[in-house]
C-alpha cells in the first residue's frame, strides 16, 4: 500500500502554517489534529457529533467539531471542512469528500497528486 504525504500550507481566521498531510483515499471525511489549530482557526461545534470507525477494527471516534480551512495545492488555492479529531495520528488527512470535490487524483506509482487542469482553470478565473 502506497502512501502519500505532503506539506501542504494551511490558512484560517487566525493565521497560517504549513502542515504534513496525508492523502487519504480510504478517510470519509478531512480530518484535522486538534493540537494543530492553535492559531490556525478556532472549532466550531457540531450541533449533531459524529460517531466514525477508524482503521480499527471496532475501535470509534466521537467527532464534536469542525472547522473550514483554506489550502494549497500545487499553489492553487482550496478550501474544505476539517473535522477536527482529538489524539489524530496525522497532522492532517485529506479524505475522499475533498478528493471528489476539487477533482484531485492520486498517483502513487509516482507518489505524486494531480488536480484537473479544468478546476484549476476555473479557480484561477474566478479569483480574477
Amino acid at each position: 500500500m502506497s502512501i502519500i504525504k505532503l506539506p501542504l500550507n494551511y490558512e484560517g481566521s487566525q493565521g497560517e502554517r504549513v502542515l504534513y498531510t496525508l492523502f487519504d483515499s480510504g478517510a470519509s471525511f478531512s480530518c484535522i489534529n486538534a493540537d494543530y489549530l492553535d492559531g490556525l482557526e478556532k472549532p466550531v461545534k457540531m450541533r449533531h457529533p459524529k460517531e466514525v470507525a477508524t482503521a480499527s477494527e471496532g475501535h470509534y471516534v466521537k467527532i464534536t467539531s469542525a472547522v473550514r480551512l483554506d489550502f494549497y495545492l500545487n499553489d492553487i488555492l482550496l478550501s474544505d471542512e476539517f473535522m477536527v479529531v482529538p489524539n489524530l495520528s496525522e497532522e492532517a488527512i485529506l479524505g475522499v469528500t475533498t478528493l471528489q470535490k476539487w477533482r484531485i487524483k492520486l498517483d502513487f506509482e509516482n507518489d505524486t497528486v494531480i488536480i484537473d487542469p479544468k478546476i484549476a482553470k476555473f479557480i484561477l478565473k474566478d479569483l480574477k
